[in-house]
């Protein structure tokens, strides 16, 4: 017999060549009818995949990472399969599952329209239908060889040559589609229950643009039709928060042709802007930091001394100054030790928190710019506390502290991920372990639950990464803290310890916001653009009914002035009902509507931009719950 461990540490027995979607069933008929591919002893396998050792056996459905993608690459293979049927003559290129979808990219000679996804959409439901069963095949080198030549398929042949000499070679068929793949997939095409064919864009065979631009089709599948729904109606409020449109239309930033990837900051947005980095000079000074300003262009010996020229030049600006040769800053680090060299220090001053909003360069190509998503040059806030190797828990969890204070008090959620040594990187084994060990304690002292990602540390050292969640379900990796034990070396930073001798110091480099461009961008999508009202770029706007009713409007509008409280005075002769239109258009948190009698009784009718009409209260009581709600940064 066979012995199986399952995830719960169970042990099961099975006939030898047991196959594994029996043992699935055998757990428990649901898991049997939901589970899509499994893992053996680490392994991704088809369920189809025959036991014939003792081993550990984990089951994925499509809650599960590997479930998903299984489950997609085979909606994947499915599409080209319909398109080969009704474009026999179109050659195939690859289609991987991506997140929130998948893709195939091909070679045809005409642009898919979208008429033609919608035919491939139906001839899709027909192979569903079928329900055909994935089969696995493994062949040797020649046959692969022999056989995606016979078809036609050169990209296919190009692969094959480029895979290593002792790869398994396999591939995959449903009905009568072939594919080059490695898998897994999932048992039959009748598991694929809702899909979507959603767009078609160029891509360069590779991503190379010396090589053919093919045509690339995207799509999403889900085992429910109810969440496909659910995911596309995500998609189309995704559109309409769309900060590049709401930057537009509230008049926050602008992205123009003379600049491309180097965004324009209106008055409104620098209101916005503003308010943020006050909140986060207010905060830091409540823990401790000093704020400091650096260059943005310093010397090239510099970014030698620091690594970045090595690691990091493809992404940097240069200029030469006096024929020297100078680089325009991707990141704050080396000024903010040059701060802490300039005098020297004793043990008794650490730790030492430096905090700078420092502007940084970094070269992007065109074609990944995104509005303030992705760009070319932006603010981070940045920090580097300098302590002694005693202080690093207590500092890191200081930081963590910070980073969950800030989310919260814009009703982010948010997960963690432990980065550990990249391929490319400086430094021994030894520190990277040491500081790895150093992050990691201070999570699992905090309680915090974290996923590593191997491999993708900076370049100086281990890093936590926190990835917020916005109101559509979508992550964003703003905060960080990286360990950092070797520019503290590079740069020959000492204090003076207890003992009158000098000592390396140990370094953190965090941000919170991360970049306060992308910040506010993710804000805008997640308010859809009615921001809170202590961030609102207007907070209030007085709409007299009538020209006779201007004086009083104007005394609420001085009244509301003299708090700080920022309003504008819409005068204009229109009705009240247009005035108030246009104010939620403009998502501006309260009107104040004026007329007869409130003049007479010193009042305002309030209305919210979102919960309306909310009866008319006295002018000094809507003055103190406006100050609390902007004091307390409510969200509601």
């Amino acid at each position: 017999m066979v012995k199986v461990t399952l995830k719960d540490g169970s042990v099961r027995e099975y006939e030898p060549g047991t196959p594994l979607v029996r043992i699935a069933q055998d757990i428990s008929p649901r898991l049997g009818r939901e589970a899509l591919v499994a893992a053996v002893d680490g392994r991704l396998v088809d369920l189809s995949y025959p036991l014939h050792r003792d081993a550990a056996v984990e089951f994925y459905t499509f809650e599960d990472e590997p479930g998903r993608d299984a489950f997609r690459h085979s909606a994947a293979h499915v599409m080209a399969q319909a398109v080969k049927r009704l474009f026999p003559e179109v050659k195939l290129a690859i289609g991987p599952a991506i997140a929130g979808g998948f893709y195939y990219d091909f070679d045809a000679e005409k642009p898919f329209t979208p008429a033609d996804l919608e035919k491939i959409e139906r001839e899709m439901q027909a192979i569903v239908k079928e329900d055909l069963p994935f089969k696995r095949v493994e062949v040797s080198r020649e046959e692969a060889l022999e056989r995606f030549s016979a078809a036609g398929e050169k990209y296919k042949v190009e692969l094959i040559n480029e895979l290593p000499e002792d790869a398994v070679i396999s591939y995959y068929q449903q009905g009568e589609f072939v594919d080059l793949c490695a898998g897994p997939h999932i048992p039959s095409t009748g598991r694929l229950k809702a899909f979507k064919l959603t767009s078609v864009a160029g891509a360069y065979w590779r991503g190379d643009e010396r090589n053919k631009m093919l045509q690339r089709i995207y799509g999403t599948a889900f085992p429910k039709k109810s969440q496909l729904e659910e995911y596309l109606f995500r998609i189309e409020e995704a559109k309409r928060r769309d900060h590049r449109k709401l930057g537009a239309e509230l008049d926050l930033f602008s992205i123009q042709e003379e600049g491309p990837g180097f965004p324009f900051f209106h008055p409104k947005g620098m209101v916005l802007r503003n308010q943020l980095e006050q909140f986060w000079r207010e905060e830091h000074y409540k823990r401790g930091y000093q704020e400091i300003r650096t260059p943005i262009i310093l010397n090239r010996s510099l970014w030698e001394r620091s690594g970045h020229w090595e690691h990091y030049r493809e992404n940097m600006y240069f200029t030469r100054i006096d024929d020297v040769e100078y680089a325009i800053k991707p990141m704050n680090c080396p000024g903010g030790i040059l701060v802490y060299k300039s005098r020297l220090h004793s043990y008794r001053e650490l730790p030492i928190r430096l905090a700078e909003l420092g502007l940084v360069h970094r070269h992007e190509l065109s074609g990944v710019l995104h509005g303030l998503m992705r760009v070319r040059c932006f603010t981070q806030d940045d920090a580097h506390i300098f302590m002694l190797p005693s202080q690093i828990r207590e500092e890191i969890i200081g930081v963590i502290d910070l980073v969950d204070y800030f989310y919260g008090i814009f009703g982010f959620n948010y997960k963690v991920e432990l980065s550990t040594r990249p391929e490319k990187s400086m430094g021994s084994d030894e520190i990277w372990e040491m500081a790895t060990t150093a992050l990691e304690e201070a999570l699992k002292a905090k309680g915090m639950k974290y996923k590593v990602n191997e491999g993708d540390g900076a370049f100086y050292g281990p890093k936590i990464d926190f990835h917020l969640e916005d109101c559509l379900g979508r992550t964003w990796q703003c905060g960080t803290i990286q360990l950092d034990f070797l520019m503290p070396e590079k740069f020959d930073l000492t204090y003076v310890g207890e003992d009158g001798q000098k000592h390396r110091p140990v370094m953190i480099h965090r941000v919170v916001f991360g970049s306060i461009e992308r910040f506010i961008g993710i804000l805008t999508e997640h308010f859809a653009g009615a921001f809170p009202t202590w961030l609102a770029p207007v907070q209030v706007r007085v709409l007299p009914i009538a020209d006779r009713h201007a004086d009083y409007a104007r005394q609420v509008v001085e009244r509301l002035e003299k708090e700080n409280i920022r309003v504008e005075l819409d005068a204009r002769n229109e009705k009240v009902n247009y005035k108030i239109r246009e104010a939620q258009a403009q998502k501006i948190p309260y009107m104040l509507v004026v007329g007869d009698r409130e003049a007479r009784e010193g009042t305002v009718a309030v209305r919210h931009r979102t919960r309306g009409d909310e009866g008319t209260q006295p002018l000094e009581e809507f003055v103190a719950r406006i100050l609390e709600e902007i004091r307390t940064k409510a969200i509601g």
